[in-house]
């Protein structure tokens, strides 16, 4: 039978929780009515950020009350919305009113978390997409869904955690008036969101490919228990990422042959772009993937020439002293007539017999090779892989954003 080794009870309890916070999507309540809200107990307040811009000007509001967006809704500007927390009822079922969202698109929005999906109902098209950050201080990442509500003159934005929003880019471009943005209705500004929140995942994988890379060294040279858990570790997170982009893809996809009249057809042709980096994402994954599934097979075999070590001491020791014991049992019968028993020298000589296959056997074991570890690998060029230079993923250029 397999024996596997005792995991620390601490960091399964640790998986457990990642499980399900990577994992789990929402589910309605069996028999509950449809358009009901869900709201969690630990979700932020609903604070409303404004920002309404035309060509030649661009006004922010902060903390605004839903009835002060009917205003800005009336005019031939566009809007941009954003709402940051989904814990306040009231404030989203307002919203929902005053920009007439339908039951089931405020569901989508409030039910977190949604699988990734595109739906058009007529005059609004809702985008459900998932955003990651890497942790700062550990192993990791943080996800959260962000919905995307599309009308004619403006973009609604919904996010589960202030903390993690990563719109400020977008935010200065609007502010700064920078390329055409301004220009643009807010269906280009919807593809800049989506754009900025896909290429946040790149940072995260850059993180798992420096993991992978120290994992790598870690398996060959000094492999231990707590190594195989990290490897364990990294090929979760890595599933649970490639569950996050993958529906993404068939998001970007819908978004290019949309055919809506919300989104104008020199704008689908930058969701290309999006589509491009979606691709470049899930061959990372998939590579990424493969590579933790490779290290998992060279721990093993790693453990397993450790073994095999152990097994060739014993044995050695076994060759050894088998010789000595059959000496050492020959003379041990005891016999009336053994002429050797009554030597005055007969023991000693024994031992000197006894000695000598010892070290005749030892001899011939070093001659062969046969004392040499195999499962040391020289130092020099341990040495030599820790000074390499670590991974980095190719950063997207500052001039990205230009237009």
């Amino acid at each position: 039978m397999t024996q596997f080794p005792n995991f620390d009870s601490n960091f399964i309890e640790e998986n457990n929780e990642d499980k399900d916070f990577y994992f789990d999507y929402f589910f309605d309540v069996p028999g509950s009515e449809p358009g009901t809200l869900w709201i969690e107990e630990d979700a932020s307040p609903s604070q409303l950020i404004l920002i309404d811009y035309d060509p030649k000007h661009a006004v922010r509001k902060v903390n605004i009350s839903p009835s002060d967006c009917e205003y800005y809704l009336a005019s031939n500007s566009a809007s941009w919305l954003d709402v940051q927390g989904l814990g306040s009822e009231a404030i989203l079922k307002q919203i929902g009113q005053i920009f007439k969202l339908h039951p089931l698109l405020l569901e989508d929005v409030v039910n977190a978390p949604q699988r990734p999906k595109v739906e058009d109902y007529n005059e609004q098209l809702i985008i459900i997409i998932h955003l990651v950050q890497p942790k700062p201080e550990e192993d990791g990442f943080y996800s959260q869904q962000v919905s995307l509500v599309l009308g004619k003159n403006y973009l609604l934005t919904f996010q589960e955690e202030p903390n993690h929003d990563c719109f400020d880019p977008v935010r200065q471009r609007l502010k700064n008036n920078k390329g055409k943005i301004r220009t643009s209705g807010v269906d280009y500004l919807s593809y800049l969101l989506l754009d900025t929140i896909i290429d946040n995942f790149f940072p995260v994988l850059e993180d798992y490919g420096e993991q992978i890379e120290e994992l790598e060294n870690e398996v060959v040279f000094h492999p231990t228990y707590r190594t195989l858990e990290k490897i364990y570790k990294i090929r979760r997170e890595l599933l649970a990422l490639r569950r996050t982009i993958w529906p993404q893809q068939s998001v970007i996809t819908t978004l290019m042959r949309s055919g809506s009249d919300l989104i104008s057809s020199d704008v689908e042709i930058y969701f290309r772009d999006c589509y491009d980096h979606v691709i470049q994402l899930l061959d990372i994954v998939e590579s990424y993937r493969e590579l933790s599934s490779n290290l998992m097979d060279v721990y093993l075999s790693s453990m397993s020439n450790k073994m095999n070590e152990i097994m060739k001491v014993l044995t050695i020791i076994s060759s050894i002293f088998i010789p000595l014991s059959f000496i050492a049992g020959v003379y041990g019968m005891n016999f009336e007539y053994m002429p050797e028993l009554s030597w005055k020298w007969g023991y000693f000589i024994t031992l000197g017999v006894m000695a000598s296959v010892a070290f005749g056997l030892m001899f011939f074991f070093w001659r062969n090779g046969w004392l040499k570890r195999f499962d040391t690998i020289d130092p020099t060029v341990e040495k030599a892989t820790q000074k390499k230079k670590k991974f980095r993923f190719p950063r997207r250029r500052k001039g990205k954003f230009t237009s």
